[in-house]
């Protein structure tokens, strides 16, 4: 049966490449950023003109790029500029893309460097959804997972994210997106930076939600004389259901937005390139949650000290962890609030 439905995929995928649209190769983009680097570099002591007109750029709608739209000059970054500086000596002579560079790919290059502010507060966002499949899991086992007649593995709870997810799409597509249209008089509602704001805000609540209720199950070892004992408090486990469904919220608007932000603002040619970039925050913001945690642990246990987090979590202070967290969230959103301002969107010229 996985065969036939296999052979049938794969007949569905080769049916329609008739309708596919393919992309004209136009290059390494790194290869170009770095082209404009150099040759930056090797004019950094020439004078740029005060009429960017001046600046090397294709004629006519041509691009130096294959498929791609050429772009319009901005006054960020202009050292890069100096790269498409026309020198005498280069006069009818611009085969060298690493002494004479044009506009676009100035531009390309510029794009990438006013992105990579936003790009990098996608890493904190992900540290805090690692955490639905690590420290949300060890808080759960510590609280009581029967309900009912059933036994809840505290990992399953992090199908709570994927399913306010699958439901908060429609939601927002439905019911926020016309809302937000009549308020904002734009198109899609909220733009893709006023989207991943949302997520921001909305992935700090998760973590401060998931502090309260380690502050809550604290008490409860306590009173339940348990604080020595490495067992399960009598807390219910569903307690933790509305952090699971806050990162879930969260993921709806900054991990959408993200991508198609990365996709809207990239140059046409670096399309692929920079959705590959947005998913690289995925796994940087795990690698920065076990480095922070791993610091934490050796902070904290220094001068035989128990530590935010030991063994029994009963005798920890694992909220202390998650406000840790949640700070770190805040901080990266108002990181995120400043360099959304100050960024300026690509302007690109029609084929």
């Amino acid at each position: 049966r996985r065969a036939t439905l296999a052979i049938t995929h794969i007949g569905s995928f080769f049916l329609g490449s008739e309708v596919y649209r393919f992309q004209i190769p136009g290059g390494s983009p790194l290869t170009r950023a770095c082209q404009v680097v150099v040759a930056a570099i090797y004019k950094r002591n020439v004078d740029l003109p005060v009429d960017s007109s001046l600046l090397y750029e294709c004629h006519g709608k041509r691009s130096a790029i294959e498929g791609s739209r050429k772009l319009e000059h901005s006054s960020e970054f202009s050292f890069l500029d100096k790269s498409a500086v026309i020198l005498r000596s280069e006069c009818g002579d611009f085969h060298n893309p690493w002494r004479l560079c044009t506009v676009t790919q100035i531009e390309e290059l510029k794009i990438l460097l006013r992105m990579f502010p936003i790009w990098a507060t996608g890493i904190v966002f992900f540290t805090v959804c690692a955490q639905n499949s690590s420290m949300f899991i060890e808080q759960g086992m510590a609280l009581n997972n029967q309900v009912g007649s059933f036994k809840i593995p505290p990992a399953t709870l992090s199908s709570l994210d994927v399913i306010s997810i699958v439901v908060w799409v429609p939601i927002y597509e439905r019911f926020i997106v016309p809302i937000a249209r009549r308020l904002t008089g734009k198109e899609r509602g909220f733009s893709e930076l006023q989207r991943m704001g949302i997520g921001l805000f909305v992935s700090t609540i998760a973590m401060a939600v998931a502090a309260i209720v380690e502050i809550k199950r604290l008490e409860s070892a306590r009173s339940e004389d348990l604080v020595h004992q490495k067992v399960p408090v009598s807390m219910s486990i569903l307690w933790q259901a509305p952090q699971y469904l806050l990162i879930g919220v969260g993921e709806v608007f900054t991990s959408i937005g993200q991508a198609e932000f990365f996709y809207n603002q990239s140059p046409d040619s670096m399309r692929s390139l920079c959705s590959a970039f947005a998913l690289v925050t995925v796994s940087l913001g795990s690698y920065l949650s076990s480095f922070i945690l791993t610091l934490v642990s050796y902070l904290t246990t220094r001068g035989e000290e128990m530590g935010w987090i030991p063994d029994n979590l009963n005798e920890g202070h694992l909220d202390r962890f998650f406000w840790l967290i949640a700070g770190l969230s805040s901080l990266n959103l108002l990181a995120f609030l400043y360099f959304a301002q100050q960024y300026k969107c690509k302007k690109a010229s029609v084929l």
